[in-house]
C-alpha cells in the first residue's frame, strides 16, 4: 500500500511539473501574442495618422473649436466704395465656415462634389448659339418663372424685362449637368433671377462645328454671349459667375473689357489665378499628382468625343499617351491656340495679369487648402490695390465644394454669391454700369443666332421643343439700325464739338461751311503765339531752378553768381507779368 501511495504521490508530483511548465509555454505564447497587437495596433496608428496628415483632415482641429469654423478672410481697398456699400453689409461674408464634420478634408470635399453629392433637379432651355467662326454654343436657361412654377414670360415683353440674368461659366470640363453648377443655378434661380449657363464649345452634349477650341485664355465666346444677351434684354442686368478656369477665363475678360464691360458685377470661385504656379503644384506631391492624372483623363475623354477634328488638328498621338494636364496642353492646347511653348500658353492665358483693370465690382472666393488651385497663386496685393476687388479667403472649403452642415446639402460659396449679387443690386453701385452705358445703347452682337427653338433638357437626356418664334430671337437688321443711329448721334455730337472747339479756341470768325483742315490753318497763328510764350516761360523757369540748385549746392559760387543773375531775373520776371 506505501508502494502505491508513494507511486501515486509521485505520479502527482510529475503531473504537476509538467502542468507548471506547459503553463509557462502558454503564458509566452500570451506575451508573444500581446506582442504582435502592440506592433499592430502602432501601424494602425501609424496607418492612421498618415492618412489623417495624407488627406489634411482636420476634424481634430474642429473639435478642439467646438465646431464653430474659421472666420472668413477679406481683402480689399482701405478707400472701396464697394466694400462700404455691399461686402460690409453681407453677414456670410463677415461669418464663419465651418465644412461638413464628416468631409473635414480638402480631399474629401473634393471627392464627394465629384462621385457622390446630390443636386437639384433642373431643367433647362436651350439656345443655340453660332459664332462667327462657325463654333456652337449650348446656352442652357433656367427662368426664375419656370421654377416658381408660374407661366413663362411672355416674348412680346422680353425685352423690357428688368429681372436680372446670371451668366455662368464652369470650369475645365464641367457644363451645365455638373453638380455645383445645378446648386448655383438653382438657387439664383428660387430667389428671381433668370440663369443661364454657357457651356464650352464641345460640351452639353454639342458637337465640335468649327476648328476654333476653348482653353483657359479664351474670351472671345463669353464676349460675344455677353453681348448677345445684352442685345436681347438691353434693360436687365448682367452679371456672372466663373469657376475654376471659368473663373480664369471670366476675370481675364474683365480685365480687358476693363470699363467697356457690360456687365454689372461678377464672382469668381476657385480661380487658378497664375496657370504656371498651379501647373507647378500640380506635380509637387503624390495626392496632387492624382488629381493631374484625374483631369488628365477628363480632357482625354473630351478629346474623344471629338476625336475626328482632333485627330486632323493636334498631335493625337500625344493626346492619347499624354500622363498630365501638362501633356495635354502640349499636344493639343498648345497647336490649338498657337502659343509656342505650354509655358507661353500658361503665363498669356492666366488671368493674373488682368486684376488692376478690372472696373466691375467682383467677388473673388479662394480656399487654402485647394487642393488644385494653390493658394502660392492668390494675388494679394493685386486684389487689394483695385477697389472694385472683393477677395474672401476661406481656411478650408476643397476646390469648388464648400458642402456644409450635418447633411452636406448645402455649399457655402453659393450661399456667399447669392447674398453678394443680392446686395450689390440693391446697392447704388448697380446704377453706375448704366451710367457709363448711357441710356438705351444696346452693342449688337457679331455672332449669328439661330432662328430654332428652345428646347427642354430633361436629366435623362430627352429633348422636346417650347416653342417655334421667329421673336426668341434679336435680329441682325434691327442691331444693324441701332449701329447707323448710334454712328449718326456720334458723327453730330463730333461736328457740334468741333464748332464749339473753333469757336472757344479763336477770336476770329470762323467759317463753319470750310473744310475743317482750312479752319484749322486759320488757327495756326493765334496757336503758335501761345506755343512761344509758354517757351519762354518754361524757359525762365529753367534759369530759376538752376539758381536754387547752385545756392543750396555751393553757397560761395551762388553769392558769386547772384549780381549776374539779378540783372538777368530784372529783365526777364516783368516781362514774364505783363505776358500773363
Amino acid at each position: 500500500m506505501e508502494e502505491d501511495y508513494r507511486a501515486s504521490s509521485y505520479d502527482y508530483d510529475e503531473l504537476f511539473v509538467k502542468s507548471l511548465s506547459l503553463f509557462s509555454i502558454s503564458q509566452n505564447h500570451l506575451l508573444l501574442l500581446l506582442l504582435l497587437l502592440f506592433i499592430v495596433l502602432l501601424l494602425f496608428l501609424a496607418f492612421l495618422v498618415f492618412f489623417y496628415n495624407f488627406l489634411e483632415i482636420h476634424f481634430l482641429a474642429d473639435l478642439l473649436t467646438a465646431f464653430r469654423g474659421d472666420p472668413v478672410s477679406l481683402t480689399y481697398n482701405p478707400s472701396s466704395q464697394l466694400y462700404k456699400s455691399v461686402a460690409s453689409k453681407c453677414s456670410i461674408l463677415h461669418g464663419r465656415f465651418l465644412p461638413t464634420p464628416w468631409l473635414s478634408s480638402p480631399h474629401l470635399q473634393t471627392a464627394f462634389l465629384s462621385l457622390v453629392a446630390k443636386s437639384p433637379h433642373v431643367t433647362y432651355k436651350r439656345h443655340m448659339f453660332f459664332a462667327t467662326d462657325g463654333g456652337t454654343i449650348a446656352l442652357d436657361w433656367l427662368m426664375s418663372s419656370d421654377v416658381k412654377g408660374a407661366s413663362c414670360t411672355n416674348d412680346a415683353t422680353r425685352e423690357n424685362d428688368k429681372t436680372p440674368i446670371l451668366i455662368v461659366i464652369p470650369g475645365l470640363t464641367s457644363d451645365s449637368g455638373s453638380a455645383y453648377v445645378k446648386h448655383l443655378v438653382d438657387r439664383m434661380a428660387k430667389h428671381g433671377w433668370n440663369v443661364v449657363v454657357s457651356n464650352h464649345r464641345g460640351l452639353g452634349g454639342i458637337s465640335i462645328t468649327s476648328d476654333c477650341f476653348y482653353n483657359a485664355g479664351w474670351t472671345e465666346d463669353v464676349r460675344k454671349v455677353i453681348d448677345h444677351i445684352h442685345c436681347q434684354y438691353p434693360e436687365a442686368p448682367l452679371y456672372a459667375v466663373g469657376t475654376s478656369i471659368g473663373a480664369n477665363i471670366l476675370v481675364k475678360y474683365l480685365g480687358e473689357d476693363g470699363v467697356n464691360c457690360l456687365l454689372v458685377g461678377a464672382a469668381a470661385v476657385c480661380s487658378p489665378w497664375d496657370l504656371l504656379i498651379c501647373d507647378r503644384y500640380i506635380n509637387r506631391r503624390l495626392v496632387q499628382k492624382l488629381y493631374d492624372k484625374v483631369l488628365t483623363v477628363g480632357l482625354q475623354g473630351y478629346a474623344q468625343l471629338h476625336e475626328s477634328i482632333l485627330s486632323r488638328l493636334t498631335d493625337w498621338d500625344g493626346v492619347k499617351k499624354s500622363r498630365s494636364v501638362r501633356d495635354f496642353d502640349n499636344y493639343a492646347t498648345r497647336i490649338l491656340g498657337k502659343f509656342e511653348t505650354v509655358d507661353a500658353y500658361y503665363r498669356r492665358s492666366s488671368c493674373v495679369n488682368f486684376v488692376g483693370n478690372v472696373s466691375v465690382p467682383l467677388l473673388c472666393i479662394s480656399a487654402m487648402d485647394d487642393p488644385v488651385c494653390t493658394r502660392e497663386a492668390i494675388p494679394w496685393d493685386e486684389c487689394r490695390a483695385n477697389e472694385n476687388i472683393i477677395l474672401a479667403v476661406t481656411q478650408h472649403g476643397g476646390h469648388l465644394a464648400y458642402y456644409e452642415g450635418i447633411s452636406a446639402d448645402s455649399m457655402w460659396w453659393v450661399r456667399a454669391v447669392d447674398e453678394f449679387f443680392d446686395v450689390l443690386q440693391s446697392s447704388p453701385l448697380s446704377n453706375r454700369r448704366k451710367k457709363v452705358e448711357g441710356p438705351s445703347l444696346s452693342i449688337p452682337p457679331e455672332s449669328s443666332i439661330d432662328q430654332g427653338p428652345y428646347v427642354n433638357v430633361s436629366e435623362d437626356g430627352m429633348v422636346t421643343a417650347v416653342g417655334n418664334s421667329q421673336e426668341d430671337f434679336i435680329a441682325e437688321d434691327e442691331c444693324n439700325e441701332d449701329v447707323d443711329h448710334i454712328r449718326k448721334d456720334e458723327d453730330a455730337i463730333l461736328h457740334e464739338e468741333r464748332s464749339d472747339l473753333l469757336t472757344e479756341k479763336t477770336h476770329s470768325k470762323v467759317d463753319l461751311n470750310q473744310p475743317l483742315d482750312q479752319n484749322l490753318n486759320d488757327l495756326d497763328v493765334p496757336v503758335r503765339r501761345r506755343m512761344d510764350q509758354l517757351l519762354r516761360l518754361n524757359r525762365n523757369s529753367i534759369w530759376l531752378l538752376a539758381y536754387i540748385a547752385i545756392v543750396t549746392t555751393w553757397p560761395l559760387v551762388g553769392s558769386a553768381l547772384l549780381p549776374f543773375l539779378k540783372k538777368r531775373f530784372k529783365s526777364i520776371i516783368p516781362s514774364a507779368l505783363r505776358r500773363r
